[in-house]
């Protein structure tokens, strides 16, 4: 007879184990106008969101406010629009900032968006010292990926050691600089490049921190600790996963031996992640479902290596914006892994493993080296001026662009098992995506001269004052930004100040000649553009334009890069044009086809807008093709205002769009 468990011993429950404290819960969102987007939040909070994490318009983000002509088109469509304390009052409505983590990817603008913040929470009654949050405030990337900075990089530098110094004295649990990799990974980097050039720009930011002088000596290692930094997660799980524990190593090194902190809590490598955007397909959107849980998982695996904030992409983000429901479905895959699971009921389960072991040895050898070459150019600033981090961005995203159209890199539904049946999730109103009602940005306008009607203009002047003082004679900025938050300024009042002091700044393009040769199938569409000029009596001439406020510059730059591989003549200089500099620089070097990219929306008022300067300057015979993420119905519109051809992330094969254009300018010239 086998031995039986007593039924007293087979009804005791089981003891269960002591979980971990999952980490703070987000999804990223803002559209339209604050009110719209408070109301998001809360609905998110009351579903269990646990922290917030706010998406400012591309005016907030570059210091215009949305009356600005570079707004244009612009207001509300990738986030938030943020002009004033008004505006802040109606985004935090009903949220008590001292019981939350709020964090706010803002760059250029960080330290007068945390002026609002701050002048917030003390009308609401709230100690600022207790405070919690995060400014991404990472400049270096806006100049490698996002392209959202205002000023050349010694005075950005210079303002994100303001903001350090100014939280670490006066709010101790605020993260200032929030350094991010995750866009380095969207331009095309590898993962050894993401880890060094993330690294550089910490190092760069606590050199300057250092050398400001702001804070005591023996506080130092607090400004160490209170960096974090924000990663991308890709689909290549096991190398992911190894990245993450790489970065925790690297930066517990750099700590103790270049800044001498002796503390583990302030050589810990806290992070935020969300995962891989770039990687979602357009095409069976569906399957991004998956891609972004196996992208999770190698952020929240690894205990020693665990994410201290997640955020995920929804679905349906290669579509356009999405829905509330889509955002939910994203946070309900968060709750799932961290509460149904028993994840956080167990030490880090990769210890000891030598395959692993071993990748994170590798990358970080790999990382190392690439910091030592960054580290001889007189480090991460540098690197940006003469244009190599820039560079290596764009070699690497065409390696990995060509990969793609090869089918050597599988993509699946895109370059393999492209047969489909059609989606449910994308049929009825609106494709499955959430659309900004165009009345918003009048609307917002209204209101903005509304405040300025309503305010005490005299006590804004005298604020405007004490900031440009503090500009030019070295003192820290936030204390005059906080000033100028509860006098009534807007966010255009405060970037025109610092620009008069500090200028403009067009970074470099990190677009080469002849960088591919190995392109499928490029020699025929050479031999096509060959012929096409011959014809035509000159070199064809391409003009690729990014009109607006988008600095998303990669597929523009994958495009102008292989144009010129493609023998083409390029005119490429860079993001946020107005619609009036493309077509005067069409009509000054005698462009035979424009090419605009727009990945922000606003799509159609700024095609518009650059159709009716060309027919206006006489060139309306000139083609015009476009590029981003545009809905069908949107694609429509833009052919009947007289695009020749739109282009989304499901036209993948850059060469065959090449041979496209060559073929396309040729029909009009005979024409």
């Amino acid at each position: 007879m086998t031995d039986q468990a007593t039924p007293e011993a087979s009804s005791a429950p089981a003891e269960r184990p002591e979980r971990d404290r999952p980490w703070l819960i987000r999804t990223y969102s803002g559209h339209s106008s604050a009110a719209a987007s408070n109301a998001l939040y809360r609905t998110n909070l009351a579903k269990g969101q646990t922290g917030l994490s706010v998406a400012f318009d591309l005016p907030t983000q570059t210091g215009y406010d949305s009356d600005h002509p570079l707004a244009k088109g612009e207001v509300g469509k990738v986030g938030v629009p943020v002009n004033h304390l008004g505006d802040m009052r109606a985004l935090f409505d009903q949220i008590p900032l001292d019981q939350m983590n709020t964090s706010m990817t803002i760059n250029a603008t960080a330290p007068w968006l945390l002026a609002l913040y701050i002048a917030l929470a003390e009308e609401q009654g709230a100690d600022p010292s207790k405070l919690m949050g995060t400014v991404q405030n990472d400049i270096i990337k806006e100049y490698l990926s996002r392209g959202t900075y205002m000023f050349p990089p010694e005075p950005s530098l210079r303002l994100i050691g303001d903001v350090v110094a100014y939280t670490v004295n006066h709010m101790p649990k605020w993260n200032p600089t929030n350094v991010c990799s995750y866009h380095l990974q969207e331009a095309g980097a590898t993962p050894e490049q993401e880890l060094a050039f993330a690294l550089a720009t910490a190092c760069a930011v606590l050199d300057t921190v250092k050398a400001q002088g702001q804070v005591a000596e023996a506080d130092f290692a607090r400004v160490v600790g209170r960096i974090s930094f924000f990663v991308n997660a890709g689909i290549r799980f096991v190398t992911e996963l190894c990245k993450m524990r790489a970065f925790t190593e690297l930066w517990d090194e750099i700590c103790r031996t270049r800044y001498g902190v002796e503390d583990p809590k302030f050589r810990r490598f806290r992070y935020g992640v969300q995962v891989n955007s770039l990687g979602l397909t357009e095409q069976q959107p569906e399957n991004n479902v998956y891609r972004i849980l196996i992208e999770m998982l190698a952020v929240v695996l690894s205990k020693k290596a665990r994410a201290r904030a997640v955020q995920l992409p929804a679905w349906n983000e290669a579509l356009g914006l999405p829905r509330p429901w889509d955002q939910q479905w994203s946070l309900r895959l968060q709750q799932i892994m961290a509460q149904e699971t028993d994840l956080l009921e167990y030490g880090d389960l990769f210890d000891g493993s030598p395959v692993v072991q071993a990748k994170v040895d590798d990358l970080k050898d790999k990382a190392r080296a690439e910091l030592a070459r960054i580290d001889a150019m007189g480090g991460a600033v540098a690197a940006i001026d003469n244009a190599y981090m820039k560079r290596k961005l764009v070699e690497s995203n065409g390696v990995r662009t060509v990969g793609i159209e090869s089918g050597e890199q599988v993509v699946i539904g895109v370059n393999a098992y492209t047969e489909t049946e059609p989606s449910p999730l994308t049929t009825g109103d609106g494709d499955g995506i959430l659309k900004v009602d165009e009345r918003v940005e009048a609307e917002q306008i209204a209101a903005l001269n509304a405040w300025r009607d309503g305010r005490d203009q005299a006590a804004v002047d005298a604020a405007l004052a004490e900031l440009d003082a503090a500009a030019r004679d070295g003192g820290n900025i936030m204390g005059p930004s906080i000033a100028l938050a509860k006098a009534g300024g807007t966010t255009g009042e405060w970037g025109e100040t610092l620009r008069r002091v500090f200028g403009d700044y067009r970074a470099p393009t990190g677009v080469g000649t002849a960088m591919r040769d190995s392109a499928a199938d490029l020699a025929e569409v050479r031999a096509q553009v060959d012929a096409v000029s011959e014809r035509l009596g000159r070199r064809l001439k391409f003009l690729v334009g990014k009109p607006g406020l988008d600095g998303h510059s990669n597929g523009a730059e994958q495009i102008a890069a292989r144009a010129r591989d493609s023998g083409m003549e390029v005119v490429y200089e860079g993001i946020r044009l107005t619609p009036a500099e493309i077509v005067n620089a069409a009509v000054e070097e005698g462009v035979h086809v424009i090419g605009l990219s727009i990945l922000s929306g606003s799509h159609v008022a700024l095609v518009r807008d650059v159709m009716e300067r060309l027919a206006k300057a006489g060139i309306a015979e000139v083609p015009v093709v476009v590029g981003g993420i545009i809905p069908p119905a949107d694609a429509e519109t833009l052919k009947a205002a007289g695009v020749a051809e739109v282009y989304t992330p499901k036209d993948f094969q850059i060469t065959r769009i090449m041979a496209e254009i060559a073929a396309l300018v040729d029909a009009r010239a005979a024409a």
